[in-house]
């Protein structure tokens, strides 16, 4: 039962053609404070489904604010973990809702984030571990953030370390793992033939120019990517709209770099 829930929420949030999948994370609330471009969320959340996108991602305190019953549907994903910045850690996250709490908002998937090489890393593990466990009860797809972030952590980009927590999160039973870009499609082809489940990139911090922002996503597409989540460099944008827009040329019908550069225009 839970196998055929599982198929059909994913379905919402992927691409039907390509497979693969353009997540808007606007969860940075919680950490960072009402920072530009979630000021108004309902607002960006228009401007992102308009570009095409396939999910939203927030907190469950933001979804009634932020529900889209109108114009190109969008698929909705509840994140369960938070901390700020304003925190003795903010590298400690911690669980703040439920499965089944955001079953009864509508959600297509939930997603958790564990940040492994963390002094907390044990109680994040647990708590992916367990969150898995509901997800398969319910049948709710999982999409695990796992980044290599901590004291010890010198270089979060480094290929080793995003192939290990991208593996950390499928053996705990995540459905999607996000993390980092290695920066080389070469490297990054060795991240995903060590994880077994797809692959979405995070964006990181707020790029220079369009053009190199695009051409990480296509670095990644071509290393194996099923996909992006990317908030800060898309609802940041001078035009969330069109910039999610050249994303999904790249990510959904394999555009090069300059013919997405067209959307811009």
């Amino acid at each position: 039962m839970s196998d055929i829930g599982k198929k059909i929420r994913i379905e919402r949030i992927m691409h039907r053609d390509s497979r693969n999948i353009v997540i808007i994370p606007m969860d940075h609330g919680i950490s960072d404070g009402p920072i530009k471009g979630l000021i108004d969320v309902a607002d960006t959340i228009n401007k992102v489904a308009e570009g095409g996108a396939d999910a939203v991602l927030m907190q469950k305190g933001i979804v009634t604010h932020g529900h889209r019953g109108y114009g190109h549907d969008v698929g909705l994903i509840v994140h369960m973990s938070a901390s700020t910045i304003l925190g003795p850690d903010p590298n400690n996250k911690v669980q703040v809702c439920s499965v089944e709490e955001v079953m009864k908002m509508g959600a297509d998937a939930v997603s958790i984030h564990v940040n492994v090489g963390s002094e907390t890393e044990s109680d994040q593990l647990q708590k992916l571990g367990s969150v898995s466990e509901e997800c398969n009860y319910w049948g709710m797809p999982l999409l695990a953030m796992m980044y290599p972030r901590g004291k010890d952590i010198s270089n979060p980009h480094d290929a080793e370390l995003i192939g290990h927590v991208a593996r950390v999160g499928a053996e705990l039973g995540a459905d999607v793992v996000k993390t980092l870009y290695t920066g080389d499609v070469d490297t990054f082809k060795d991240v995903v033939q060590g994880c077994p489940v797809p692959i979405v990139i995070a964006g990181g911090p707020k790029t220079n120019t369009d053009e190199e922002f695009l051409q990480m996503i296509e670095g990644a597409m071509e290393g194996g990517a099923r996909g992006v989540a990317i908030g800060r460099n898309v609802f940041q944008h001078e035009n969330p709209t069109k910039i999610t827009r050249a994303i999904t040329e790249i990510v959904h019908h394999k555009k090069s770099v300059e013919e997405a550069l067209e959307m811009l225009k």
